[in-house]
């Protein structure tokens, strides 16, 4: 299949045989769900349907899953530790198939058989275990995916562990650096008695309230977590703070009953301190995933809310029309649409004729022309006319909802190194800890048989002290702070040269990938090419004192000025920095047609052009020129006996510099001559020409003759040979995927030195072509902007996927190219 005027033409066909009920074709996923009876036809039949039809196509499942999915919003989990202990509890419930639960989403996708096991089941299992789980409708799956409170909470733990923070490491500055109160008791301020000194009391009433206030998040869900017998990086956390808090507050007690002539070395400093680089890594780990997040977040956001659903009679009069919720459209509804509003759901233009821009989903920076019979795409945006379309993908079968969902499974798949990994952290902790025990044990008993003098007492402060500093250590080592901070903070030294330079690295992942790549495939609009139309040649078919270069723009630029067409906005653009100049003149009758031009009458010219500053053309074109603008850099191809397009209808002495109106028509070729303007073999040779280098060219018509030919094309960026070259010099192979045509992608291509390009693609059809290089044992790097390249990257595995431009960010993108 190539497009949904494959699946439509699939749908009809199967829909026409005997005993088939329903059939739903998904272009993304290249699949068609039939529902059919048994008694009438089989499987087989329906395949061999298809087959005639010129698909092939194979029978993936006979019988229906009669499993249900469950999408759930899963709260309090805080490492790897924890997805492994709901999946493995989860799984453990008869009549559970799968759960995989996502930790930088929060979410949890639950399989399960609804004849055994019940919803309620799975979210109070899961309740039980201490985390919160509730059903992920869309508008709660959008609020999670921002993880907006979490990033406050985390954000205020911080700031007011900070405020602790900061007093503790002035006090260990002062007393344990510069006064050396530890290693000297001579050096110690007493308060009261000796055991008691002032940094240690200072401590103790700074580390008490971070202890008790700021630590009861960690002990609430570490009770949780002993509760159903597993331990978590919580539970490290509160050891470690509850240890050398506890042995701190122990310690000193002993030192004032047994009167000790100093004041013991403490660990208050490890609560207040600890707290702070915890809560600074969760705060960033959680700005880290509503970043990573957004993606989907906007994809979500790109379907419409609401759509307008009409009825009508049987003699085609429009009886009712009310306003109703996108989920609740059925398929066969009919649906108005009105300019600049986004089409709710896949169908079929039925009435009306329009363009649609569809660069979400094809990446074709051009809007596409609909006309009755076209098939339209749910998201897209309706330019122009009002239409009418029948649904006939609704809910999970439209594009954007397959979109959206191949990004969430890619989310919560999992590599088998991944789920090894799960599987570890879930014995990380106990194995952390009995190393912690074994090392108190161990030191402990090198400081009572160890000592080199056996004849001298045992220092037991000294010896519990050293050994619970170990075992304290190996704690806080495993901590969250520690594995959550090291890492990122040695990332963000590596890849800091690269955020200077514009490329943001996302992780160590896609840096260790990274240097492994072999072959780049490149998106083209707005990542090869600027993904903006712009005028880059102008074809003059007068002479300057029969029409001025001045006085065409102006006439174009007015009539263009009341069209939203992309190209009409390239000339206006290019008109009002060629002029200087944004007052428009007088138009009057104004006509557009979607995908062909427009028509009109322009008066007035003098106001516009008397306040123009634009060039001066007192010598004219006498020959080609390239026009410099700041903005633009515009080849001026003029009238001359060696220029193969002429027109002489339009007499020498002939001046239209002065008229007051001007019949215009701007348009493609098929418009003019709609519009009865001739159009002679020189014109068609040159329009043959620019389409084969991969140029739009846009027919200018005045007063019903040709007399300027306006060539725009979406241009290639400044660096984009250049950076292809430098991969050719690594001995990287560079391929071009767009879903543009194939002479725009095969001329874009030739620009920047891509030999190898795929055109015409659709965003399945791209994971395809990934996985076919990947066969090869390449690892693949793709470089697009904008979410048509998600679900190919998602689903293709790819090695490395890299985002550019100011679009949707890819969402499984390892870096960001910054423009």
């Amino acid at each position: 299949m190539t497009g949904t005027n494959s699946a439509a033409s699939i749908e009809k066909h199967v829909m026409q045989l005997n005993g088939v009920k329903s059939v739903t074709v998904s272009v993304m996923l290249t699949k068609a769900d039939v529902i059919y009876d048994r008694d009438k036809i089989s499987a087989v039949q329906i395949q061999d349907a298809i087959r005639d039809l010129g698909y092939l196509s194979q029978i993936i499942e006979e019988n229906a899953n009669q499993n249900s999915k469950l999408n759930l919003l899963i709260g309090g989990m805080s490492c790897a530790s924890c997805v492994n202990t709901i999946e493995t509890h989860v799984k453990a419930l008869k009549g559970v198939a799968n759960c995989i639960v996502a930790l930088s989403t929060s979410t949890g996708t639950v399989e399960f058989s609804p004849t055994i096991v019940g919803p309620r089941d799975i979210i109070e299992q899961i309740q039980d275990l201490g985390y919160s789980a509730e059903f992920a409708t869309k508008e709660d799956r959008l609020k999670k995916l921002d993880y907006e409170e979490d990033i406050k909470k985390w954000r205020t733990s911080f700031l007011i562990s900070l405020i602790f923070g900061i007093p503790v490491m002035l006090i260990m500055i002062y007393f344990h650096w510069i006064r050396m109160s530890t290693m000297s008791p001579e050096n110690q301020i007493p308060v009261f008695i000796k055991p008691l000194s002032l940094d240690n009391v200072l401590l103790f009433f700074v580390a008490t309230p971070v202890q008790f206030f700021g630590g009861r998040y960690f002990y609430a869900q570490s009770w949780k977590a002993i509760r159903q017998c597993t331990l978590n990086m919580d539970v490290l956390v509160v050891l470690a703070t509850s240890i050398a808090y506890l042995y701190s507050v122990v310690v000193i007690v002993i030192a004032v009953l047994l009167r000790w002539n100093f004041s013991p070395m403490t660990f208050f400093d490890v609560p207040p301190m600890l707290m702070v680089f915890i809560a600074l890594g969760r705060w960033l780990e959680y700005k880290a995933k509503s970043k990573t997040s957004d993606a989907l977040s906007k994809l979500m956001s790109l379907q419409a809310k609401e759509a307008c659903l009409i009825t009508k009679d049987k003699n085609g009069h429009i009886t009712s029309e009310r306003g109703i919720d996108v989920e609740l459209i059925q398929r066969g509804d009919l649906i108005k649409v009105f300019p600049g509003e986004k089409i709710a759901v896949d169908g079929i233009l039925v009435e009306g004729s329009s363009s649609a821009d569809e660069s979400f989903i094809t990446g074709e920076s051009m809007p596409v022309v609909k006309k009755p019979g076209d098939p339209v795409i749910g998201g897209s945006v309706n330019q122009h006319g009002l239409i009418i379309i029948k649904a006939t993908h609704v809910g999970q079968d439209s594009t954007l909802a397959q979109i959206v969902r191949l990004v969430e499974d890619a989310q919560t798949s999992k590599a088998p190194l991944q789920q090894t990994a799960d599987k570890l952290a879930g014995y990380f902790v106990p194995f952390v800890i009995s190393i912690s025990i074994i090392t108190l044990i161990t030191w402990t008993l090198i400081g009572v048989y160890g000592r080199s003098n056996q004849s001298n007492p045992i220092n037991w402060e000294e010896v519990l002290r050293v050994s619970f500093e170990y075992a304290i250590t190996v704690l806080s080592i495993a901590c969250p702070c520690a594995l959550g901070l090291a890492t990122p903070t040695a990332i963000m030294v590596g890849t800091g040269v690269g955020a200077k330079n514009g490329v943001l690295i996302k992780g160590g992942e896609p840096l260790e990938v990274a240097q492994k790549i072999r072959t780049v495939v490149f998106d083209k609009t707005g990542t090869i090419t600027e993904g903006k139309p712009r005028v880059v040649k102008i074809y003059l078919n007068v002479t300057q004192a029969q029409l001025s270069l001045k006085n065409i723009c102006a006439i174009a630029g007015t009539a263009e000025s009341n069209s939203e067409h992309p190209l009409g906005d390239a000339i206006v653009s290019f008109a009002k920095e060629y002029l200087i100049n944004d007052q428009w003149s007088t138009v009057s009758d104004f006509i557009m047609t979607p995908g062909k031009g427009i028509s009109c009458t322009v008066s007035k010219l003098r106001n516009t052009i008397s306040t123009s500053k634009g060039v001066e053309e007192t010598n004219g074109f006498a020959r080609t020129t390239s026009l410099q603008l700041p903005s633009y850099n515009v080849e001026v191809v003029p009238l001359s006996p060696g220029n193969m397009i002429t027109q002489p209808e339009i007499r020498e002495a002939e001046d239209w510099n002065n008229l007051d109106a001007y019949s215009v028509v701007i348009g493609n070729e098929k418009w003019l001559l709609a519009n009865e303007i001739p159009i002679d073999a020189h014109i068609t040779n040159t329009l043959a020409n620019e389409c084969q280098a991969g140029t739009i060219s846009i027919l200018i018509a005045i007063n019903r003759k040709v007399v300027a030919i306006m060539g725009i094309v979406d241009q290639v960026k400044a660096d984009a040979a250049l950076t292809v070259w430098a991969l050719h010099k690594m001995g990287i192979k560079v391929t071009l995927l767009t879903g543009d045509n194939s002479r725009t992608a095969e001329a874009t291509a030739k620009k920047v030195g891509i030999t190898e390009v795929f055109a015409e693609v659709l965003p399945n059809q791209k994971k395809d072509k990934i996985n076919q290089l990947q066969e090869r044992g390449l690892k693949v790097a793709m470089v697009g902007d904008g979410v048509n390249d998600s679900p190919a990257l998602a689903t293709a595995n790819v090695g490395i996927a890299i985002a550019t431009g100011s679009d949707v960010a890819i969402e499984s993108a390892g870096i960001v190219l910054v423009q």
